[in-house]
């Protein structure tokens, strides 16, 4: 009987093995699943009402040793009260900055974290050092440490002998996620290359702003097998975010292990997983300052505006990649070991060693 416990206090719905393969699923959850069935491990969700194998409703598990809390601390007290005699984790897979809403949810519970001497499992260095800032801000000591474990990309994923499609552009992310800078700059790309299209799927939990835009197609909310046939072939998966930093970007992982380059912004975590300054290009104060201006706009009314910008060069850098890229400079790419699931098993397994 296994050891460990994933316990999930936030989830938007229950999930396991079988259902993210059916359905639309963000990436947290499809990697609590992937570390736990590797693991063996029990996960428990604070919304189901019944046991589907290893995944369990609230309630105490005999046997559990080690108890990893995801994402929000705030049900530290209610786990550590089931579990009184286990090693207790966090493992954080949202942005917390000092000072930030996040971290003030941190503080809340910093008398337990000490106490419990908590280990923090980052998702990546760049999301550490916003969690180990917050943590010297609430002076939570050295007893409270912050360590990175990658998330893991399925083993299954590979290029293959999908023809490359150099007219197919891919964005799979979540539309807060700097959807609307991706369209405006889609729209300075179409207007140099008319052939171009931009696929737009998500992970389901937040809806996308629906806008006629010529050479868009909006697929929404797609389970992970779809999405995966889509980026196959596709000359990059397209997304110029800057607007919400991620904190890992398994979508940037999963489109390299298919053979598909990502071309996005030196924001977050984009530049450690993806690896290749020809893949991310520099935010500048231009782009920041239109952002602003504009973020509360629809998609359909910056039309005007992205294409004032479009004038004044705020592109011009998308479109000189994507156009060399479709001129023969396509970066070759393929799996991450960082990111294989075995090594990242590896980390966690070594994590609960100890």
């Amino acid at each position: 009987m296994s050891t460990i416990l994933f316990w999930d206090p936030v989830c938007v719905r229950p999930y396991d093995t079988q259902s993210i393969q059916r359905e639309a699923t963000g990436g947290t959850e499809s990697t609590v699943a992937r570390i736990a069935d590797a693991l063996d491990a029990f996960v428990i969700q604070h919304n189901r009402r019944e046991a589907n194998g290893r995944y369990l409703p609230p309630g105490r598990v005999a046997g559990v040793k080690q108890v990893v809390l995801v994402r929000d601390a705030r049900a530290l007290p209610q786990a550590h009260a089931l579990y009184p005699d286990a090693r207790h984790h966090l493992w954080v897979h949202d942005l917390i900055d000092r000072g930030s809403t996040r971290a003030r949810r941190l503080a809340s519970v910093r008398e337990l974290l000490c106490a419990l001497t908590v280990r923090i499992v980052c998702v990546s260095d760049a999301q550490r050092r916003g969690v180990q800032a917050a943590l010297d801000a609430m002076a939570a000591g050295d007893g409270v440490v912050a360590r990175t474990i990658h998330n893991p990309v399925d083993p299954a994923l590979a290029p293959d002998d999908t023809p490359l499609d150099p007219d197919k552009l891919v964005f799979f992310s979540s539309p807060n996620k700097g959807l609307a800078f991706t369209l405006d700059a889609f729209r300075a790309l179409r207007r140099r290359m008319p052939s171009l299209r931009l696929l737009v799927g998500n992970p389901g939990y937040k809806a996308d702003r629906l806008a006629g835009i010529a050479g868009v197609e909006w697929l929404g909310a797609l389970p992970q097998a779809r999405i995966h046939a889509q980026l196959r072939g596709a000359l990059c998966t397209f997304c110029p975010n800057f607007a919400i930093p991620e904190t890992f970007g398994l979508v940037f992982a999963e489109s390299l292990a298919l053979g598909t380059p990502v071309l996005t912004h030196d924001c977050g975590a984009a530049s450690e997983v993806v690896a290749d300054p020809r893949q991310v290009l520099p935010v500048t104060t231009a782009q920041r300052a239109y952002q602003r201006a504009f973020r509360r706009l629809s998609p359909g009314l910056r039309a005007g505006p992205a294409r004032l910008a479009d004038r004044l060069g705020l592109f011009d850098a998308h479109v000189e990649r994507i156009r060399a890229w479709r001129a023969g400079a396509r970066p070759q790419v393929g799996p991450d070991p960082r990111f294989a699931l075995a090594n990242v098993v590896a980390q966690w397994r070594a994590l609960f060693a100890s």
